[in-house]
């Protein structure tokens, strides 16, 4: 499709040329071109550590290129820091939010933008932020594009699909004509992201351009309007979403065939490895999340909690592994009273835990690499002889779980903090499911994963239940749920509304359950 050759072709408005950066031991960005098309979705995919967010990273001006050009609108750009991006109209929503939960949505927005305040003249110490007049500006954004915000909502206490607006609209009070999103929808429910893609069509109508970051292939084909595939630095293939397809798309980011679908023979349950009694818990505002759940998990199957995140998914998970205090009830792992008890105590009786949180709950994020991957089992042998960490068994532990589980990682011994979210992700699945265990606890096991990660933890999944491991798996992502699972509980409100065999279920009955229809 030819540029600008005729009227009919959107202009463009954003190129990048011959993008080139290399970190010690990562070529991430190879002589990578990108372009732009005002009110378009072009979106950009790609495994983790293909380098996608690095190329976004130089864009916003986070990242400095080694060599290649970056223009918009016409002007050649020096990007020296996001200050200069946000000059020229071009804004970005994170991954994981910058927001600080106790102000509200106005303040928030303003933070770093405090320009609009009545002052006496001359005479700045009399000068004060005008809030009502930011809250104005904030509202009538938030009506033009359907948003639907509350400037003085304080931002704690607002949902996560919520707060995303919230980072949207603080790039457009700036002004911004072209809006990076980073993996939009890594945090959201499938409902919060319909939500979302209805922003970004009504966002595009008003001539906003946005550059999607995602490795999802649905999604992509749901709302771009332009594809380009990365692979190990390099841009592997542009392409419209009428002329492709999944598979398509997942062997150009992978470099191989990928099986979409979850292989997996029928199970075959034994006893209870996990039982959950009348169970009671709270959450951080003291108010009652978990109410009276009772369920057990079988060895050898994969039990799955399907729900609109925020029904005490998380309060639960967190009280099975020792996270959170229970009120009442009673937690039993292979035939023992864990109830109130330490999660050191879970890990030894046999929990494998993903935690939803990996950042919080998963890694020591300053820890290297190979540190992390010791962390259930450190004060062990062969990782520890008379209280000293023996450094072999250690370095041989890390290589062998980086080569199996694919951690893009150029050394052992980097920062786990330095790594991308799904190598992240990837360095605790690898910890967790290497370790012999009695249960797994998946919550949101491939969250920020792309489909050849994914294929693999799926199969990792499947192959604990084949060994006689009961999984425990609960996701935001219905698809997941029902392709791995062998029974399905539906939470809602805290509780546990019914509990169905995968195999005879539909999406539509799971659908109507998690969002409060009965049951027949």
């Amino acid at each position: 499709m030819a540029d600008n050759l005729n009227s009919t072709t959107p202009k463009i408005v954003l190129t990048a040329h011959g993008i080139t950066k290399q970190f010690p031991g990562v070529l991430a960005n190879d002589h990578v071109d990108f372009d732009l098309r005002e009110g378009e979705v072009h979106a950009l995919l790609g495994e983790n550590g293909a380098g996608k967010s690095t190329l976004m990273n130089i864009l916003y001006g986070l990242y400095k290129a080694d060599s290649g050009e970056v223009t918009v609108n016409g002007t050649l750009l020096n990007l020296v820091s996001p200050k200069d991006a946000i000059k020229h109209g071009v804004g970005m929503v994170h991954q994981h939010f910058m927001l600080i939960p106790v102000f509200s949505v106005a303040e928030n927005i303003m933070l770093g933008a405090e320009t609009d305040h009545r002052a006496v003249p001359n005479d700045f110490a009399l000068a004060r932020l005008d809030r009502k007049e930011v809250a104005r500006k904030v509202a009538a954004l938030s009506d033009k594009y359907g948003f639907k915000l509350d400037p003085n909502a304080i931002i704690g206490d607002l949902p996560v699909g919520v707060q995303q607006r919230v980072e949207i609209v603080k790039a457009l009070y700036r002004k911004a004509s072209i809006l990076i999103l980073d993996e939009p929808t890594a945090v959201l429910t499938p409902q919060e992201a319909e939500d979302l893609f209805k922003i970004i069509r009504e966002l595009t109508r008003q001539g906003v351009s946005i550059i999607f970051i995602t490795h999802k292939l649905k999604e992509v084909l749901a709302i771009a309007d332009r594809i380009t595939v990365m692979r190990a630095g390099k841009v592997v293939g542009t392409a419209e979403p009428a002329n492709t397809d999944e598979h398509h798309l997942a062997a150009m980011m992978v470099g191989r065939e990928v099986i979409l679908t979850v292989d997996k023979g029928p199970s075959h349950p034994k006893e209870d490895v996990l039982k959950v009694e009348n169970l009671h818990v709270r959450d951080q505002r003291g108010l009652d999340s978990v109410n009276g759940v009772s369920f057990d998990v079988h060895a050898g199957e994969i039990l799955g909690i399907a729900g609109v995140q925020g029904n005490g998914q998380t309060e639960l998970a967190e009280a099975l592994t020792g996270l959170r205090e229970v009120q009442s009830g009673r937690i039993s792992l292979s035939g023992q009273d864990l109830t109130g008890k330490t999660p050191r105590v879970f890990t030894e009786t046999g929990l494998a835990h993903i935690p939803e949180d990996r950042q919080k709950h998963g890694l020591v994020l300053g820890y290297t690499v190979a540190d992390n991957m010791i962390l259930c089992d450190y004060y062990k042998p062969p990782f520890s002889l008379r209280n000293i960490i023996q450094q072999n068994a250690l370095d041989a532990n890390a290589r062998k779980l980086i080569k199996d589980y694919d951690v893009r990682t150029p050394s052992p011994y980097v920062a786990a903090g330095k790594l991308s979210g799904g190598n992240q992700q990837k360095v605790i699945v690898a910890r967790e499911l290497s370790r012999p265990v009695k249960l797994v606890l998946a919550n949101q096991p491939t969250r920020g994963l792309d489909v050849g990660s994914i294929e693999y933890i799926h199969t990792q999944i499947v192959a604990m239940r084949d060994r006689g491991v009961g999984v425990l798996l609960i996701s935001a992502e219905l698809d997941e749920v029902m392709a791995l699972s062998d029974r399905i509980a539906v939470m809602y409100r805290g509780q546990i509304v019914t509990t169905v065999d995968a195999k005879t279920v539909t999406r539509e009955q799971l659908g109507l359950w998690m969002a409060g229809g009965s049951p027949t």
